[in-house]
């Protein structure tokens, strides 16, 4: 059985199937209904409804009614971004006061909706937190004085919440009014509806910037977060009304809203007493349940399979942080093409510019890679006054080497520093310092931790199966990994050694009688970068050398980990390793390593869990390969588990290749942008 579509509009909404949970056939009017079809779905009340109504009606099959769910997107439809939820009305819909609709019916379903309360509260919380709304593009309110004030809420004009709510634009006139009286001391604010500041449509009260106690929000704004600095709010019909019932805020209705009539808004309709008497008290709560638990369907944002309120929240809750933090217009000068067509993902956004020219045009902040970069461009920047942000490779990078052109999976934007370089605080290093995990983010860190040994992930994924020579098993085994030595890590966070031979002399004095793995770097293993030992070199203080091993296999056989700044003292923790640091990476000095140097900046005692949630939770941006979506870290171990799998190693002519293609590729890409 299918579900019909008549509407070409509709059928461009991807995912319809996961909303409507059945199968769904684009229809023709001039032909006959095939017999499989057991409901017709239309848009809301739209007039261009009219002839899949009739033809539905004259075939003896249901109507769904669909619209725009209360937690939509990031930005408005208008723009024409899909919508990640929707409601699915099968009696009327949620704004028609003139009959129950399937919203109304389930309000009253008390027992359905008391099973779902501690999930509404819940919800609830992370709303108000994140300051979510129907649309989730705009930033927060600022105000700049603390005057007392009331908001009034403008709708588009000839919405159909508007007629179908029983109200028309007297009804927006009598509001504005009623506000007016009713608050001689305060400003009354009027909110503009999200479409009209886009220029798609226009609103009903306009003409009112001459008027003295009249300030109109025409900036977009975040809903919820100008609720923070108004006393009371008056409506018409739009749902605005319900997000400040929610806010904790006493509202005033003019119109018919589907949250009206409930017992818990002040309501001035002349029909106010017929809607109550349909509708009877409910508790806020139940309202939620069911408008935004029931009412409405959702779809994971990734997959664009069914999902629920909770996967849409996340994503926009990310969705929003990654805008913020690259807010303005960006110049990351001096980059390689392949460079560019990387860090695009990483750093556009639907709201801000991103230059790559040595123009040094007028921008918010110069991002560089690393602090090769910075040493670079600082002066440049300085001399604009802006500041200079550095980008790096994430924890949990690729199946594959950056130098070998693999794109990454996770990248960080550090605006104080880099969590390699000890000379100086970092974002990272100021999360460790200062950030206190709650329950549910220790939970979620030990989670992704057990998850990460479990599927045997690092930072680059690769590498040949290797074992232990049978005759070092009763020994203890040291693992030392080795390092790229014009690597800036070391330069910024190895006050000591700063070598790989002269790390392996000192461990092999610190442990004489321990059984030495060396693990080159493999982009000196393939002789992308500086820091090759000889053989010969390396077994003086080595026993063996595991050259192309995998560096799992290397940590999970080894008791202890020596290393400069290599981040697998880092994973070796993640395996309950024992980790010996004679430099000063992001992860020593909390009391986790044994450690040569100290650092006057880190002076808390971390348990691994916080190590782990912000290194690679709250520090590093995660962007799906193909989708190009910001990305949960858990999102990103699925990604590499399904790549490892797939991965088989190249040769070095293969991978060298592949380069040169990949070079290609992001020229191409970068063209067409």
């Amino acid at each position: 059985m299918a579900t019909g579509i008549y509407s070409r509009g509709m059928w461009r909404i991807p995912h319809l199937d996961s909303f409507l949970l059945t199968e769904c056939r684009k229809l023709c009017l001039y032909r006959r209904l095939p017999k499989d079809i057991h409901a017709i779905a239309v848009w809301g009340y739209r007039p261009g409804t009219a002839r899949a109504v009739k033809k539905s009606r004259l075939a003896n099959l249901p109507v769904i009614r669909l619209e725009d769910g209360f937690i939509r997107s990031l930005r408005p439809g208008v723009t024409g971004e899909a919508p990640l939820a929707l409601v699915v009305d099968e009696e009327g819909i949620y704004y028609d006061a003139s009959r129950p609709s399937t919203l109304e019916r389930l309000v009253q379903d008390n027992t359905g909706n008391q099973l779902r309360i501690a999930e509404a509260k819940q919800a609830i919380s992370l709303i108000l937190k994140h300051q979510l709304s129907k649309y989730n593009h705009a930033p927060a309110f600022r105000a700049d004085n603390s005057e007392e004030a009331v908001l009034v809420v403008d709708q588009t004009r000839n919405d159909m919440a508007v007629r179908y709510g029983n109200a028309d634009a007297l009804s927006f006139r009598r509001m504005l009014e009623a506000a007016l009286a009713e608050n001689p001391q305060a400003k009354v604010w009027v909110k503009i509806h999200p479409d009209v500041l886009c220029g798609k449509k226009t609103g009903y009260l306009t003409g009112l910037e001459a008027h003295p106690r009249v300030r109109i929000i025409a900036e977009e704004v975040a809903p919820l977060s100008l609720l923070r600095h108004v006393q009371r709010v008056y409506v018409v019909t739009s749902h605005y009304g319900f997000e400040a019932l929610l806010a904790g805020k006493p509202v005033v209705c003019f119109g018919q809203p589907w949250y009206a009539g409930w017992g818990l808004t002040d309501d001035r309709h002349p029909q106010a007493a017929t809607l109550a008497a349909r509708r009877q008290p409910a508790p806020l709560e139940h309202l939620f349940v069911a408008a935004y638990l029931r009412y409405s369907r959702y779809i994971h944002p990734l997959t664009g399979r069914p999902g629920t309120l909770f996967d849409v929240i996340d994503y926009l809750q990310r969705q929003r942080q990654f805008c913020a933090t690259r807010a303005g217009d960006l110049w990351a000068p001096g980059l390689t093409l392949w460079k560019r067509a990387i860090l695009t993902p990483f750093l556009k956004t639907p709201f801000s510019g991103l230059s790559f020219t040595k123009a040094r045009p007028q921008t918010t902040a110069c991002v560089v890679w690393g602090t090769k970069g910075e040493q670079r461009w600082e002066s440049a920047a300085s001399a604009r006054r802006m500041p200079v942000w550095r980008m790096e490779d994430g924890f949990l990078r690729s199946v594959g080497l950056g130098s070998d052109l693999h794109a990454p999976l996770s990248l960080v934007l550090d605006k104080q520093g880099i969590y390699y370089d000890a000379t100086r605080p970092s974002d990272l290093e100021s999360l460790l310092q200062h950030s206190e995990l709650n329950q549910s983010e220790a939970q979620r860190a030990k989670r992704l931790r057990l998850r990460l040994t479990q599927a045997r992930l690092c930072k680059y994924n690769f590498g040949e199966p290797w074992r232990l020579p049978e005759y070092a098993k009763r020994e203890s085994v040291v693992l030392v990994p080795g390092q790229v030595e014009d690597d800036a890590s070391l330069q910024t966070g190895a006050p000591g050694i700063t070598t790989n031979l002269a790390l392996l002399r000192a461990v092999r004095q610190a442990r004489p009688d321990a059984f030495i793995v060396y693990k080159p770097h493999p982009d000196v293993s393939y002789g992308h970068r500086p820091g090759l030992i000889t053989p010969r070199e390396a077994l003086r203080w080595a026993d063996v050398i595991a050259e192309k091993a995998d560096i799992i296999d290397c940590i999970r056989q080894a008791n202890e980990i020596h290393t400069m700044t290599s981040l697998c003292g880092f994973e070796g923790l993640l395996h309950g390793k024992k980790v010996f640091c004679y430099g000063l990476p992001f992860y020593a000095g909390w009391g986790l390593t044994t450690d040569a140097f100290s650092s006057p900046r880190r002076t808390r005692i971390l348990t691994l869990d916080a190590l782990v949630y912000q290194a690679l939770i709250a520090y590093p941006t995660y962007i799906h390969p193909i989708s190009k979506k910001v990305i949960a870290v858990e999102d990103a171990v699925d990604y590499l588990i399904c790549a490892t799998a797939r991965a088989r190693p190249s040769p070095v002519p293969l991978a060298r290749y592949l380069r040169l293609v990949r070079e290609l590729l992001a020229l191409t890409s970068l063209k067409h942008r």
